[in-house]
């Protein structure tokens, strides 16, 4: 089964693929799709639309999984994430895609064994779970570690 993992973000959706079958997992593909912060925010929001449904029309995941929002102490960052999220999560849902959410916490621990894990740690950990993976910007790591997390943290379908 292909898990496509997200980690949205209005600057860099990180986005990470990997195969999983039964309790092996195997990297496929990851990448980040980046906005010009310069450009109004509905260029930016379908930009961002554009550049994951090209990544779901190439690779045809089974399902998505993401983290889940959390409150920034800025008010306008935690507003700017969950536009980015909107925009994301729609774009799943229109290409039929179950989106499986799990709290951050929760996926720094199925990675690597603390829900405190900073991501350097998340990202190492990746590396070793995902072996020979190169792992294309911070954010395609946590994408990868929400996929690995939502492999064995999701039901089996």
């Amino acid at each position: 089964m292909l898990i496509l993992g997200l980690d949205p973000s209005l600057s860099s959706t990180g986005w990470g693929l990997i195969r999983a079958d039964g309790a092996r997992i195997a990297h496929v593909a990851n990448g980040q799709i980046r906005t010009d912060p310069a450009a109004p925010m509905p260029e930016r929001l379908a930009a961002l639309q554009a550049g994951l449904a090209a990544v779901i029309a190439e690779h045809r995941p089974a399902r998505a999984a993401a983290e889940e929002i959390f409150v920034n102490k800025n008010p306008q960052s935690t507003l700017k994430l969950a536009q980015a999220r909107g925009a994301v999560l729609a774009v799943c849902g229109a290409a039929g895609l179950t989106v499986n959410e799990h709290a951050a916490r929760l996926v720094k621990k199925a990675v690597t064994g603390t829900g405190a894990a900073e991501k350097v740690q998340v990202a190492a950990m990746v590396k070793v779970l995902l072996p020979g993976v190169a792992i294309a910007g911070s954010d395609a790591a946590d994408a990868l570690a929400v996929a690995i997390a939502d492999a064995h943290l999701a039901p089996r379908s």
